[in-house]
């Protein structure tokens, strides 16, 4: 199984294709993926990519971190696995309603 890269301090104008090239020089790619935030779609300045093996994660990290890309120096290093989310959608607490403000009037 191959291991995960985080790939942060991206310039928002890198691409996926800068990215497999960059990579690619150090190994197969399993996966690249650029994190784009939700309502504008643009890039959130950081990626994650999959290399096939370790070795190749290893001299994809020990070669890119720090170098220079579309003007930005690069933060290349292991991912780390992702915490557990906690529970589901429900919120508890608060609510009440009704007609606040004086309670002692009639």
């Amino acid at each position: 199984m191959g291991k995960n890269v985080y790939v942060g301090n991206m310039s928002y104008d890198t691409t996926e294709d800068t990215l497999r090239e960059l990579f690619g020089a150090h190994g197969e790619i399993t996966s690249v993926n650029i994190i784009t935030d939700r309502v504008t779609g643009r890039p959130r300045g950081f990626a994650f990519v999959e290399m096939a093996t370790d070795e190749a994660a290893s001299a994809a990290i020990a070669a890119l971190n720090g170098q220079d890309v579309d003007g930005r120096p690069l933060t290349v290093n292991e991912a780390k696995p992702r915490p557990p989310r906690s529970g589901g959608g429900y919120r508890s607490g608060g609510g009440g309603g009704g007609r606040g403000g004086n309670r002692d009037r009639w």
